[in-house]
């Protein structure tokens, strides 16, 4: 009995669903505050993005007429279920130092589903904007994918060819954090960019464009299946920090002194990612692609040829 108890406390609060949720809905509130700041607005209360969760569950569920039903209702499901495996993974590791070998892999595989989940809902629903929306999430993560990979690249060549993220970790702890060397840098700037896109913040926010195709791919969702999509964003946004953190900032460490440093290191990132999405425009599709094909993809074999030459 007291076996189950310890593990619904460690899957389900912390460092499980609850936490990451929590956690994940106060940086987006941190986002909305900030972005309200730069327009010269108040911004909401801190608990407003739970106020909002709370609410859609409340609202009424409609599937629309002629869409896949079983695929339009599972496909946030998978989102939410990959998102919270990956928050899951990254708590453990960096909190007990328990990874496994090549959870990496698994961490950037599952990274992917939640874009190709947002894909099937769209694709599904047969409505034009969302499948719209649905396309440009495809061609998007084509593009960004690439980069971000060979950015990984150049932190495993940088440990020797580790594939676990403790040993990244340790091997940070040892030396020094990867963003202070010349390749670690240039791959830290491949993967934020990165990281903005599979977000879907501006610039990168072409495949949700409210003002031009009316939320894209969730043009169609609405009441629980809508909670769970906001939710799985803002959960999302906590893991992809928490990752970047754990690559190239040698990872969270909550113990003494040490958790200060930990939170000053998110809410950089945090803050980096709100100030790109603020002042920047909207960039089209194609010009997307070409950015991230072209010098994004340029720096991040530039960072790789520069960890091997380190190496």
């Amino acid at each position: 009995m007291g076996y189950i108890f310890k593990g619904v406390i460690y899957y389900l609060l912390f460092p499980g669903f609850a936490t990451a949720a929590v956690l994940g809905l106060l940086s987006c509130w941190f986002d909305r505050k900030l972005t309200a700041r730069f327009q010269w607005r108040v911004g909401p209360p801190w608990y407003q993005p739970f106020l909002d969760i709370i609410k859609l569950f409340g609202k009424e569920t409609i599937i629309p007429s002629g869409a896949n039903t079983s695929m339009f209702i599972a496909a946030p499901y998978i989102g939410l279920v990959s998102v919270i495996i990956v928050s899951m993974l990254l708590s453990i590791v960096n909190l007990s130092g328990q990874g496994f070998l090549g959870d990496i892999i698994v961490v950037v595989y599952l990274l992917t589903l939640l874009p190709v989940s947002a894909m099937m809902g769209g694709f599904s629903s047969r409505n034009p904007l969302a499948s719209i929306g649905a396309s440009r999430e495809m061609k998007l993560v084509l593009a960004y994918e690439l980069p971000f990979i060979l950015a990984i690249a150049s932190v495993i060549i940088k440990t020797q060819g580790a594939i676990d993220l403790d040993r990244i970790i340790d091997f940070q702890s040892e030396n020094c954090y990867f963003i202070w060397t010349a390749s670690g840098f240039i791959a830290f700037i491949v993967s934020l960019l990165c990281v903005q896109a599979k977000l879907g913040f501006t610039p990168f926010d072409m495949a949700d464009a409210e003002q031009e195709i009316m939320a894209g791919a969730q043009i169609e969702y609405s009441g629980v299946l809508l909670a769970v999509i906001k939710l799985s964003r803002a959960i999302l946004l906590f893991t992809l920090n928490i990752f970047l953190i754990t690559l190239f900032m040698g990872g969270i460490d909550l113990y003494g002194v040490h958790i200060v440093w930990s939170i000053l290191k998110y809410l950089s990132i945090l803050f980096l990612m709100v100030v790109i999405k603020n002042t920047n425009p909207r960039v089209r599709i194609d010009h997307a692609v070409r950015f991230f094909w072209g010098p994004v993809t340029l720096l991040a074999v530039l960072s790789v040829i520069l960890a091997l030459i380190g190496k």
